[in-house]
């Protein structure tokens, strides 16, 4: 099980409505090491409603240059997306254009994160009003919503490379 975490709640303002990011891992398996995920979503809830927010994803993923529901953009090669990610002490500052939030991580997550060198990053314009910051996800629901077809061809993926505090 996983919480979401909230990055904005600022409703009134933003046509997103309240941005969540939830994180969680996969495998091992014989094929793959212990894979750090996180997510980006959104509630619903914004100023203009569900579909309105949608839509202001749409764009501003769009503007960042990623494609939806294609290709898996690997940001250490493709700079110009303004995505970055830094992980220490069970945390994951994530920054992107239109947020950037610090969120805890479970320390199977950091480790992951640190040994692969990267983690797996889904940012959903498809609305998740159900996933309220705070109650529990079971793997199962968890699970159901990210690989919901609608979900996967309308979100941007990203491989996102760690970084570190240096000291």
């Amino acid at each position: 099980m996983t919480s979401p975490n909230v990055v904005s709640s600022a409703r009134s303002e933003s046509p997103f409505g309240t941005l969540t990011v939830v994180p969680w891992t996969v495998g091992p398996t014989a094929d793959i090491p212990v894979t750090p995920f996180l997510m980006v979503y959104s509630l619903g809830d914004g100023r203009e409603g569900p579909e309105a927010g949608e839509e202001a994803m749409r764009a501003t993923l769009e503007g960042m240059g990623l494609p939806l529901g294609g290709r898996v953009v690997d940001a250490s090669i493709e700079r110009g997306t303004g995505a970055h990610l830094l992980v220490e002490a069970q945390r994951a500052v994530l920054t992107l254009p239109f947020m950037k939030v610090q969120i805890p991580v479970p320390e199977e997550w950091e480790a992951a994160a640190h040994e692969n060198g990267h983690a797996y990053l889904i940012c959903s314009v498809r609305p998740w009003p159900d996933a309220v910051p705070g109650e529990e996800l079971t793997d199962e629901r968890l699970r159901s919503f990210v690989t919901d077809d609608e979900v996967v061809g309308a979100a941007a993926h990203l491989l996102l490379p760690v970084r570190r505090l240096q000291g």
